[in-house]
């Protein structure tokens, strides 16, 4: 456990949080993947359904980690924080903030009469992902302040919609 204290920076015990709570998503994440994968392919309703199911996990588990420590790596530089367990609750925002956001476009499209099936997927996904920005800007800076995060998120927040000209929204 010093170990990963050391390696995060971790200095309050209620810090721990972060590398567990980033650890048991990512779980989560490869566990939901390896079962559509096992759907996807057929192999449901098979007598090695969790060995394989589990399998998968693990290693997509193992895949992730790995990459996601790469990101870390990657973006330390550009990303500054005062401490390294602050990079897990970011990235945990972000995944959060994309995941509900792309859940609440759904119903909102229905609502206004916009289905795939009605009007193609050319019109369909524009109009939706024009949907999802707004509601993904409102809650990166909602789930920020909720993880500790708010003056990164509200700097970030800034900076993309100056790079999208709407800067003009934040003054």
């Amino acid at each position: 456990m010093e170990k990963i204290k050391r390696r995060w920076d971790i200095l309050k015990n209620w810090q721990l949080v972060f590398p567990i709570l980033g650890t048991i998503l990512v779980a989560v994440t490869a566990y939901t993947l390896a079962r559509r994968f096992l759907h996807a392919f057929e192999l449901n309703n098979i007598y090695w359904e969790w060995v394989f199911t589990l399998s998968v996990a693990a290693l997509l588990h193992f895949a992730m980690i790995r990459f996601f420590l790469w990101c870390f790596k990657k973006l330390s530089n550009k990303w500054i924080v005062q401490y390294r367990w602050e990079m897990i609750a970011i990235f945990i925002v972000f995944a959060i903030t994309g995941s509900i956001s792309a859940k609440l476009a759904k119903p909102i499209t229905h609502y206004i009469g916009l289905e795939q099936e009605s009007v193609g997927g050319w019109i369909y996904w524009p109009v939706r992902i024009l949907i999802i920005l707004p509601i993904y800007q409102v809650l990166l800076v909602l789930f920020g302040w909720l993880f500790g995060q708010f003056t990164f998120f509200w700097n970030f927040e800034k900076k993309m919609l100056k790079r999208m000209g709407l800067g003009f929204l934040i003054r």
